[in-house]
């Protein structure tokens, strides 16, 4: 929990967001960065894992040379772009063909369920953007790197676990994510509206509404996965 605590703010950016830009190195313009954006969803180890067709330029540019860039910014439009937290996410893209390649699929269909059409094709595959160095910027004075051995927690939710909680919450609960919306974010989640629960972690869950993610932070990060529940009975009492 050391590491977390050391760059909470780092890791709340990480986890709040799914999107990024991410520069390859161009084999058309040969040596220049090449930005496409992309989505990207953590895997066990909050690591960030991509899912690319075989056929788009930053997949060829990465299979020619896997060093990358992943830019990650705070999400608020109604703040000037530069006061915003933002993380360069420095590391090699390397496709995942191990075993954890289904324990990945799972939970990014969780997040994505549009892209269960992309396996339709066998022209997409996951890559893993294995850290090298990042560079966090969280405001004045807070501008530093990050070394990969600060890297190292992993989620305490087991992936069927996990998704075993999040179809309970989306099939009996609407109505508590729907307060958990109002109360935490202060959003109002209408009945034709889209909501429903994508995963969790010990540090927080994630929620979409109208196909955008919020995030919710948990008050403390839960040290088993059995808290689970209780933790979701304080917010709910919390909330009335």
């Amino acid at each position: 929990m050391s590491n977390y605590n050391e760059h909470k703010e780092m890791f709340k950016l990480l986890t709040s967001e799914g999107d990024g830009v991410l520069s390859t190195i161009s084999l058309d313009v040969a040596g220049y960065p090449f930005g496409s954006v992309t989505p990207y969803c953590l895997d066990s180890d909050f690591i960030p894992n991509i899912l690319i067709s075989s056929i788009a330029q930053h997949t060829k540019n990465i299979n020619a040379d896997p060093r990358v860039s992943l830019l990650i910014s705070e999400t608020n439009s109604k703040t000037n772009k530069q006061s915003l937290s933002r993380l360069t996410y420095i590391g090699e893209a390397q496709k995942v063909t191990d075993d954890n390649v289904e324990d990945i699929k799972k939970r990014y269909l969780s997040y994505f369920p549009q892209a269960s059409d992309y396996f339709k094709t066998h022209s997409f595959s996951f890559y893993r953007i294995k850290p090298k160095r990042l560079r966090f910027i969280g405001g004045f004075g807070k501008i530093y790197w990050i070394e990969k051995e600060s890297l190292t927690l992993k989620n305490i939710f087991p992936i069927n676990d996990e998704l075993k909680i999040v179809e309970h919450m989306n099939k009996d609960h609407q109505h508590n994510l729907k307060e958990y919306m109002r109360f935490y974010l202060g959003l109002e989640s209408k009945e034709e509206d889209s909501l429903r629960m994508m995963g969790l972690d010990q540090f927080g869950v994630d929620l979409s509404h109208n196909e955008v993610k919020h995030r919710i932070d948990f008050k403390t990060p839960l040290e088993s996965a059995l808290q689970a529940r209780s933790v979701f009975v304080e917010m709910a009492r919390e909330c009335k």
